[in-house]
Order: structure tokens, then C-alpha cells, then sequence
């Protein structure tokens, strides 16, 4: 059964599955059409260093740099409208190929053209983040979307950070409205 990930309430992934190396993180949504557009939701991954910055551009995973520099983590592709069961997004980590300068792996979700769209978090239902298994899928942790963003568009949904030898996931939760550049503008 999965852990359900509690905002500050750290867990070592490692310790919960030993030999684990590597994961998948999936986002999932319920599909929602609001002035005419599906709410299109998109992951994404800001693998920073220890001063909380990115290592360089080239390690942040989104929909237009698939792959860090390292190899170790692979965005395979853009769901634009939630549909259907499970992860509608995912993002494939090695956690060890990740480069030893990387100490946050911080998970973003933000809604694309949220601003000329007027969409924002209050109109995105039963979102989740899994941290699953990628040897044989099965889900380690789950955070599930239970706050009511009405204003924001943007969110650091989870980090996972290097805790010596291990990697401890976090629930964050935190929002933010401006969209993916204000995230960009944060840890860049």
C-alpha cells in the first residue's frame, strides 16, 4: 500500500523500498473544459543544487528539454487533457545517475495558458503526484491535491532530497500565480 505524503512529513524512500533505483513520478487530473479549453496541466522537474538553484538551465525537465545532461531523468511526453485512468504525466529518474552537484529534485506542476485561458487550481479536480517503483510500478508514496487554489496557477507539488545515502520525498503544496516563468524566475 502507498504512503499518502503529509506536507513536512518526510519519508526516505530509499529505507521504505531498499535497492531502489528507479522511480517515475505521474501526475494525474481529472479532465476539465472551462471557457471553452481542457484544463492542460504539465509536469515538470527543477533539479537544483545546494543553494537552491538550478545546476544549470539545462537541468530543468519540461516539455521542450526531455533529458537532463546526466541522463538520469527522461520526460517522455505531454498529455494535454487528463484523460483516461492513472498517470496522465510522468517523468522517469535514475536516481543513480543524477549528478552529485543535483541535492533537490523539486516536481512543478503549472497550468499551460492559464493567464489567456482563466484557469487556475480551482478548476483542476483529484490531482495527484505517485512516486512509484519503475521496476515493477508499484506506487511508493501518493500526494493527493486537496487544497483549493482558486487564484494560482503554478505549484511545487513535491521535492525528493539527498539525505546522505539515501532520498527522502516531501509533500510541498505550495502555489504560486504567475505561471511556469514564475518558477523559472524562483530557482533560476
Amino acid at each position: 500500500m502507498a504512503i499518502q505524503l503529509e506536507k513536512k512529513k518526510p519519508i526516505s524512500i530509499i529505507k521504505e523500498k531498499p535497492g531502489l533505483t528507479h522511480i517515475i513520478a505521474g501526475l494525474g487530473w481529472d479532465p476539465a473544459t472551462v471557457n471553452g479549453h481542457s484544463v492542460d496541466l504539465d509536469l515538470s522537474l527543477f533539479m537544483l543544487g545546494e543553494n537552491g538553484k538550478l545546476v544549470t538551465d539545462e537541468y530543468f525537465i519540461f516539455y521542450n528539454n526531455a533529458t537532463s545532461p546526466d541522463g538520469a531523468v527522461n520526460y517522455p511526453g505531454d498529455s494535454r487533457g487528463g484523460e483516461g485512468d492513472g498517470d496522465d504525466e510522468v517523468i522517469q529518474i535514475d536516481l543513480f545517475k543524477i549528478n552529485p552537484k543535483v541535492e533537490f529534485l523539486y516536481f512543478a506542476v503549472t497550468i499551460d495558458q492559464s493567464e489567456i485561458r482563466g484557469h487556475n487550481f480551482g478548476h483542476v479536480q483529484n490531482s495527484y503526484i505517485n512516486i512509484r517503483n519503475a521496476a515493477d510500478n508499484s506506487i511508493l508514496c501518493q500526494y493527493l491535491l486537496k487544497d483549493n487554489f482558486t487564484n494560482e496557477d503554478s505549484l511545487i507539488i513535491a521535492t525528493i532530497s539527498r539525505n546522505g545515502g539515501t532520498w527522502n520525498v516531501e509533500a510541498l503544496g505550495q502555489a504560486f500565480s504567475g505561471g511556469l516563468n514564475t518558477l523559472i524566475d524562483l530557482y533560476q
